[in-house]
């Protein structure tokens, strides 16, 4: 069953936004996951790097996550992004994460998603139950009409997860963005609130 909350209603706090799926819950990110998250994402960082812009050098550090925490809090009272924890409901165990950035109202209506995956959960399917999940809530509670989304042509698990969500194939865009310390070109997939068959 599907749970959701979302950040538009009246009396929530941003720390409520929750969406939860199965054993998973998908939830805004709280300045007490720093420890949880640094110790993922450094126990995951060989395998998440090469798909990655470059890690800062104090990435993992608690004042790159405060600051972390300060631009998540002002893109939500922007309306300009929504980030999201994924974690286990029944300990809260932080397995990755999922972000809508870039969001655009008006005529576009649309976001762009992004998201990690802690190497020691990579191959569960977990993402792919994740980003339906995130999808239907962006289209549904966010009111949003597109998603868009972009991965390297060599990245075969998350091409898997997008085409399993019912993204399609739009284009291949040169140099789209800066990974590993280069710009590297992506294939881009978008999702329709249209494609979406309603639960």
């Amino acid at each position: 069953m599907l749970r959701l909350f979302s950040a538009f209603s009246s009396g929530l706090r941003p720390e409520m936004l929750i969406c939860d799926v199965g054993a998973l819950r998908l939830r805004f990110p709280r300045r007490d996951d720093f420890a949880a998250w640094a110790d993922i994402r450094e126990r995951s960082r060989a395998f998440l790097q090469p798909w990655e812009p470059v890690w800062p050098v104090d990435d993992l550090t608690k004042a790159a996550f405060n600051r972390r925490m300060d631009r998540y809090e002002h893109e939500m009272r922007a309306d300009s992004a929504y980030p999201f924890f994924l974690v286990e409901r029944a300990n809260g165990t932080i397995l990755g994460g999922l972000t809508l950035a870039n969001i655009r109202r008006r005529a576009a209506m649309s976001a762009s998603l992004g998201y990690w995956m802690g190497a020691p959960y990579a191959g569960q399917g977990l993402m792919s139950e994740a980003v339906p999940a995130l999808c239907r809530h962006a289209f549904g509670l966010l009111a949003l009409e597109r998603i868009e989304a972009a991965c390297l042509p060599e990245n075969a698990a998350s091409i898997r997860v997008l085409e399993k969500a019912g993204f399609r194939r739009e284009g291949f865009a040169r140099g789209y963005l800066s990974i590993a310390g280069a710009r590297r070109d992506h294939i881009t997939f978008a999702l329709l609130k249209s494609d979406i068959t309603p639960l």
